[in-house]
């Protein structure tokens, strides 16, 4: 529902996180569940709305929620990079992605149907390459993908952003809440920043000479 408002606030050019202040001000909703982002993942979420589905089909009833769910999310997976591709005219080959956030979630290492994957395999489509940071899975990563002439796993946020194009948040960790944004300006070859977890306030970024790109608050 979130991800939907978002999609719809980017177009109108509002901010989704003064809808999302709003809705979660009644205190029969909360703020804790409708942040939108860069998708879901891991091992139990995306596999239980899939079970519901094809229990639904099993019994004749066309369960239009979930698919839509499924078809959101998915959508919302692709976001970072239609954002890169936007911002580059199409044009990603030869481009290194500074990629903060590996897991699908902070605190673990699970990669599990993980927004990563996507912007990663994206971006190697395209023709670019992946400088990564997570602080748990790297190991996972390599597990997946093996060793990659265009994907460097990092031991830092510093190192991922050496010398990359463009950075790139996926997972929601403490440690990239409140970054230094002149060293990031300074390292990166463009002050380009996408953020699928709207950490970061846009008009401080934008007053530091940044494009950012964010989650339905009006690209």
């Amino acid at each position: 529902f979130m991800n939907e408002l978002a999609n719809m606030a980017e177009l109108l050019g509002a901010d989704i996180e003064a809808v999302r202040n709003g809705i979660g001000s009644d205190p029969r909703i909360g703020y804790h569940f409708i942040y939108p982002g860069c998708g879901y993942g891991g091992s139990c979420f995306p596999k239980d709305v899939q079970a519901l589905e094809r229990t639904a089909q099993q019994i004749g009833y066309k369960a239009e929620l979930l698919s839509a769910v499924e078809s959101v999310n998915y959508r919302q997976k692709e976001k970072p990079f239609e954002k890169l591709k936007r911002h580059y005219g199409d044009d990603l080959a030869n481009k290194t992605i500074a990629l903060w956030g590996l897991a699908f979630k902070p605190k673990t290492d699970d990669m599990r149907e993980a927004s990563s994957r996507t912007i990663m395999e994206q971006v190697w489509q395209a023709g670019g390459k992946i400088q990564a940071y997570d602080p748990v899975a790297r190991e996972e990563c390599e597990r997946i993908y093996g060793e990659r002439d265009d994907l460097i796993l990092c031991e830092s946020t510093d190192e991922a952003l050496e010398g990359a194009d463009a950075l790139v948040i996926v997972t929601e960790w403490n440690e990239f809440r409140s970054p230094d944004f002149d060293k990031i300006k300074e390292k990166l070859h463009d002050p380009v920043i996408v953020d699928g977890r709207n950490l970061y306030n846009p008009q401080q970024l934008a007053e530091k000479g940044f494009s950012y790109y964010a989650i339905g608050r009006g690209d």
